[in-house]
């Protein structure tokens, strides 16, 4: 037998398992590394948040995705070119920040790799009928793995649209084994780029649970910051739109897209919903002219009226739960505070009650993917793909 594959066997068959999660949003600020000590699976799956980081990128970094980012044109050769180089370059941030801990790769046993999203296009959009769902996630595990020297599992979202999904949102699976509870209805909210929920009705019934994009989370605030001040890659404690007004023509304009009105469960992202978005509903309602701390004030209420909007109209239930915020959007006071209006009744919390840092929230649900991969794969969640996602890569 292959010596990786006994390995990955042995690795299977423990009762616990060392897994690093790994998450770089569409937001592009940097990598999150989450050490993760898991055992068992499936309902009974333990999660231990050992140490988490996040590694920013620097902006030359930025600037060599962005390049190829949510645009339907790119370089080609540049895209090629960069896959290889950003799987380089993960496993030169995790090697980092096992340094930093004083941990050896050794004492690692898989590396759960999200990779970077550069593009998400569901069959909704596209309007091809040939083609179906797609999307592309680039950092090749081969050559993270052999950077680090650690196995490394990546790519999860081809199996789920290879399985009947949209590749997208995949919290669903880890936020149905970590936080379902017997007796609290909970809403998990992401707010990165895309915002997202999972609704976890009490009593742990996993036909009841669904997950969906809302849309916008903090994509177009972050490039408006990027485009109206530069120097800042978002708007720190929301103090620029706070100082702005909302324009409510303005608003109307930007929640008129269709994808606001289609069923769930349903994904979109930077594609979609930016610059160019913003400035059609611009030039649609005369304000063209309109002060960047007003944009920004905008935004940050529409982001707000389409996830509460999105949680009232598909959650029946939903002044009965408790919402717990993750992602950077939690982190922005004035988007917050338009969600705690939308939402009367609602309390509201972060996972970090959950014992999960928020911050890590993504990738240690990556590093639950992964484990599932290796010592699960016997869930099923009603109608969304019951699957082991996710391809290995030997370090050797």
């Amino acid at each position: 037998m292959n010596q990786y594959l006994r390995r990955l066997t042995a690795i299977a068959s423990q009762k616990e398992r060392r897994i690093i999660g790994l998450m770089s949003g569409t937001s592009l600020d940097g990598l999150d590394v989450a050490l993760c000590k898991i055992s068992e699976a499936g309902r009974q799956t333990k999660v231990q948040l050992e140490s988490f980081t996040t590694l920013a990128y620097p902006e030359e970094v930025k600037d060599r995705i962005r390049a190829v980012f949510a645009q339907e044109t790119v370089d080609f050769q540049l895209l090629t070119l960069l896959n290889p180089w950003i799987g380089n370059y993960h496993g030169e941030l995790v090697m980092q920040a096992l340094e930093t801990w004083e941990i050896t790769p050794a004492s690692i046993d898989v590396i759960a790799s999200h990779g970077q999203t550069v593009y998400h296009m569901p069959r909704r959009l596209h309007h091809r009928p040939d083609y179906g769902d797609g999307t592309l996630q680039i950092g090749d595990g081969d050559h993270l793995a052999m950077r680090t020297g650690i196995i490394t599992i990546s790519d999860f979202r081809q199996k789920h649209i290879a399985a009947g999904g949209e590749g997208a949102p995949l919290a669903m699976y880890g936020d149905c084994l970590l936080f379902s509870h017997p007796q609290e209805h909970r809403i998990l909210l992401n707010m990165g780029g895309i915002a997202n929920f999972t609704w976890l009705p009490a009593g742990g019934n996993f036909d009841g649970v669904f997950v969906t994009d809302t849309g916008p989370g903090n994509t177009m605030l972050d490039a408006a910051v990027r485009q109206f001040f530069p120097g800042k890659a978002f708007d720190e404690d929301g103090r620029l739109a706070a100082s702005g007004r909302i324009h409510a023509g303005l608003l109307a304009a930007l929640q008129e897209d269709p994808f606001f009105k289609a069923s769930i469960p349903k994904t979109t992202g930077p594609e979609q919903f930016n610059l160019h978005y913003l400035a059609k509903a611009q030039q649609q309602t005369g304000t063209t002219d309109l002060s960047a701390t007003d944009i920004l004030a905008t935004l940050a209420r529409f982001s707000a009226e389409t996830i509460a909007g999105c949680i009232k109209r598909e959650l029946p239930l939903w002044q009965d739960a408790r919402l717990y915020a993750s992602g950077g959007g939690a982190h922005n006071p004035v988007l917050m505070r338009h969600l705690r209006e939308l939402l009367p009744g609602i309390t509201f919390s972060t996972t970090g009650e959950l014992n999960i840092d928020g911050d890590a929230k993504e990738a240690v649900l990556f590093a639950v993917l992964a484990n599932e991969t290796l010592a699960g794969g016997n869930l099923h969640f009603g109608s969304l793909p019951a699957v082991s996602m996710g391809k290995i890569s030997f370090p050797g």
